[in-house]
C-alpha cells in the first residue's frame, strides 16, 4: 500500500514535475477511487496542489480533480478561498461546469459578506 494519497496518485497517473517512483504494487483505479473517497480533506488538497500546482497543468485526470474538490467541499463547505479554488478548476476544465463554478463563486462572496 502507498504511504500517501499523493504517492498513490503519482504512481497511477504520473507527475510532470517529478519522476514516477518505481513501485511493485498493483495499480487499479478503483483502489485509488476508494482511497480518495475516504481521505482527509488536507490529504486530498495536498495531492491536488502537489500534482497540479498551477491548475492548468498536471497529469491528474479532470474527473479526479473534480471529484477531489467535491469531496473536500462536502467536508469544508464554508471556506471562501476553497470555493474559489474549486470554481477556478471547473472553469479551466469546463464549459460543462460553468454554472457550478459560478455558484461556487456566489457562495464564496455570500460567506465573505455574511
Amino acid at each position: 500500500m502507498h504511504s500517501t494519497l499523493t504517492e498513490h496518485a503519482r504512481c497511477l497517473f504520473g507527475d510532470e514535475y517529478r519522476a514516477v517512483p518505481e513501485c511493485a504494487l498493483e495499480h487499479r483505479k478503483h483502489y485509488f477511487a476508494e482511497e480518495l473517497t475516504f481521505a482527509d480533506p488536507d490529504e486530498i488538497l495536498t495531492m491536488v496542489h502537489e500534482l497540479c500546482p498551477h491548475v492548468v497543468d498536471g497529469l491528474l485526470p479532470v474527473r479526479v480533480r473534480n471529484l477531489a474538490y467535491r469531496l473536500v467541499l462536502l467536508q469544508r463547505p464554508d471556506e471562501p478561498a476553497l470555493l474559489r479554488e474549486a470554481a477556478e478548476n471547473l472553469w479551466l476544465h469546463g464549459p460543462d461546469w460553468d454554472d457550478i463554478a459560478a455558484d461556487l463563486q456566489r457562495r464564496a462572496q455570500a460567506l465573505e459578506a455574511g
